[in-house]
């Protein structure tokens, strides 16, 4: 996932521009850039793979000037992507993921156009984006064409001379927040970055709903639809526990997702810990219904480390998991340790970094405790896991089957018997002593949400909107 983040200003925007954009920087790990209209449009951009928002761009944001801008920490693209077109210059950013992109891009080339950002291969989707919005009457049309040309989700930020077009996604998969503070406006991906820069919260944008901010204020040019599922791992893991989704606080959502873990354990724990960042609060809240400590058995180095699920390479997911996280001997050593964790995704890091450290320092016994289910298919709606040799619960269920099965329905299902002995290969594969996931209603419950309104693909293999079953499919 992407974080996007736009001001319109009484006076200079890039000071707000620039701290709005950074606290984005737990979402992105590829580039960032940064545009603002002014007497002219300009633009920077940084790859920031191993870097800090912060530091490539400390020096650039002095040099912005203008009453409008917006900004990106990208998880793939080069962004904001410039361009001239009849409807004069414009910089437009972009989160989601575009699964028909392809077919798309030939299409386009069919009709002689061509793309300009292209990088290991891969179009850019917000160049993509551009070129579609282009091709309608309007910016509100090709917004729209857009909307229903692509598969998977796209939310952006378009700027030019009026101010600020932005559009939700139209089934609401990534959000979308209105602040104001006085005179001046916001748009954020994370409403947290509201807080510290004196902007109230006063707008979610609808799914589907497409509005343009200026210096007169807020119009909405495309109503919104109530058709609205979010995606569910925001809460459980992608967002940061300041903000808010729906109305819906992350850090108190994740309490009692912890909560929820503790309610039927019956595991005998010295201490309960979280794996940092986002499993601590998942931990607090095992803690809380449990009654077992919370303490510290590994501490984070430094929040500039990437997050290890995100990056391109396994080398540097390896990396990351290997220098990130410091164990406290005193505290390991003969213990009986709940580790509450987000999720496993490749379980790699786990296995190979967490665990083995642990068991390092003599620790008694390992008991994980994960705050989803497992996770069995790949998202199609943003960039994260790309495909399904990436997710342990994958690996062990062809381990297990002794090829890919057709249908998931057994293994997802936590009342069966395959699902029992898919956990047990996964517990015994990564070397803890228990291992127990979430159950997908105690998550959904945990949230605060109806199940309909929630994106639960990557569980249950059910596509948004009509509950397409992937089962069907293979």
């Amino acid at each position: 996932m992407s974080g996007m983040f736009g001001v319109i200003s009484r006076k200079n925007c890039s000071e707000d521009l620039f701290y709005g954009t950074d606290y984005h920087s737990h979402l992105g790990t590829q580039f960032a850039g940064l545009a603002v209209y002014g007497q002219e449009l300009t633009r920077k951009i940084h790859d920031i793979k191993g870097s800090q928002f912060k530091a490539k761009f400390n020096e650039d944001y002095l040099k912005l000037k203008g009453d409008k801008g917006i900004g990106i920490i990208s998880a793939r693209d080069e962004e904001p992507i410039v361009m001239n077109s009849k409807f004069g210059p414009f910089a437009i950013c972009t989160n989601g993921y575009i699964e028909n992109a392809d077919k798309i891009a030939r299409e386009l080339f069919k009709k002689g156009r061509s793309f300009a950002e292209v990088a290991e291969g891969k179009i850019n989707f917000a160049e993509m984006a551009a070129k579609i919005i282009i091709s309608g009457k309007s910016i509100i049309e090709g917004v729209e064409k857009l909307f229903s040309k692509i598969r998977g989700s796209c939310s952006l930020l378009l700027l030019n001379k009026e101010g600020i077009y932005a559009c939700r996604d139209r089934l609401g998969l990534t959000p979308l927040v209105i602040g104001k503070r006085g005179k001046d406006w916001a748009v954020s991906t994370e409403s947290a970055a509201f807080l510290n820069l004196g902007y109230k919260l006063i707008k979610y944008l609808e799914p589907g709903e497409i509005v343009l901010i200026t210096d007169s204020g807020l119009k909405i040019k495309r109503e919104g639809s109530q058709a609205n599922q979010i995606c569910s791992f925001l809460w459980v893991y992608t967002g940061f526990p300041a903000s808010y989704y729906e109305s819906i606080n992350v850090e108190t959502s994740r309490e009692r997702c912890g909560a929820q873990l503790a309610k039927d354990d019956d595991i005998v724990a010295d201490l309960v810990a979280g794996i940092p960042d986002s499993g601590t609060a998942h931990a607090i809240g095992y803690s809380m219904q449990s009654g077992v400590p919370l303490r510290r058995p590994l501490v984070k180095y430094t929040s500039g480390f990437d997050r290890s699920y995100t990056p391109v390479s396994q080398e540097r997911r390896d990396l990351v998991a290997k220098m990130k996280l410091i164990p406290v001997p005193e505290i390991i050593k003969g213990k009986r340790i709940v580790f509450c964790d987000d999720s496993i995704v490749r379980g790699t890091q786990l296995k190979n970094f967490t665990i083995q450290k642990l068991k390092k320092h003599g620790v008694k016994e390992v008991h994980l405790r994960i705050a989803c289910p497992p996770l069995m298919f790949p998202c199609k709606f943003n960039y994260s896991t790309r495909s399904v040799n990436e997710l342990a619960a994958r690996r062990a269920i062809k381990i297990l089957e002794g090829k890919e099965p057709k249908c998931l329905s057994k293994y997802i299902d936590e009342n069966s018997k395959e699902y029992k002995r898919m956990v047990d290969w996964i517990n015994k594969d990564l070397g803890s002593t228990t291992l127990k996931y979430q159950k997908l209603d105690d998550m959904i419950q945990a949230i605060g949400l109806p199940k309909d309104k929630l994106c639960l693909y990557c569980w249950t293999g059910r596509e948004p909107k009509n509950g397409k079953n992937i089962c069907k499919k293979r």
